[in-house]
């Protein structure tokens, strides 16, 4: 990677970065609001990369992004399990919006980074995808204990790839 400071994303450049980390990424457009935007996934997950603030330039450059992965919950979940989460890991935040869990990192570049920056940010987006995948398949196997249920109550959002199923009764897909 170059020592060239990075003061301004783009969607060609941040697809270029996660490839080089080894992820496949598509391009996507937002049927709603017309607007492009990345997708990919990371353990089965799939998420997306959304820009933020745009620049004043005509080449569409923003100085943010949001890496964000939609779950649908089906049933309910335990805010506590989204709080817990919450209060025992920095950076990406979990959402409950019934009937979606959200969980999203916000990834800056205002004032100029630099390229290893932005490479860790990615990786951290990745530890924390495999630990909240982890985390779910563990909360949602003990409530299903509790409750004495074998069904989940989060699943992928339509359109998503699906997550890996693990052998206890309850899953997150």
């Amino acid at each position: 990677m170059s020592d060239v400071s990075i003061t301004k994303l783009t969607l060609d450049g941040l697809r270029e970065s996660l490839q080089q980390v080894g992820y496949r990424v598509e391009t996507a457009t937002d049927p709603v609001a017309g607007l492009p935007y990345l997708r990919s996934a990371t353990g089965g997950l799939a998420f997306d990369i959304r820009p933020g603030n745009q620049l004043s330039d005509a080449d569409g450059s923003f100085v943010d992004a949001a890496f964000t992965a939609i779950l649908q919950v089906q049933g309910e979940l335990p805010l506590d399990l989204v709080n817990r989460w919450n209060a025992t890991r920095r950076f990406g935040r979990l959402q409950l919006s019934q009937p979606f869990l959200v969980f999203c990192l916000d990834v800056s570049v205002a004032g100029g980074v630099m390229p290893d920056y932005l490479r860790a940010q990615i990786e951290i987006w990745d530890r924390l995808v495999q630990e909240l995948i982890a985390y779910l398949r563990d909360e949602l196997r003990q409530l299903s204990a509790k409750n004495g249920s074998a069904s989940s109550p989060v699943s992928q959002t339509p359109g998503h790839q699906s997550a890996t199923e693990v052998d206890a009764p309850t899953t997150v897909q």
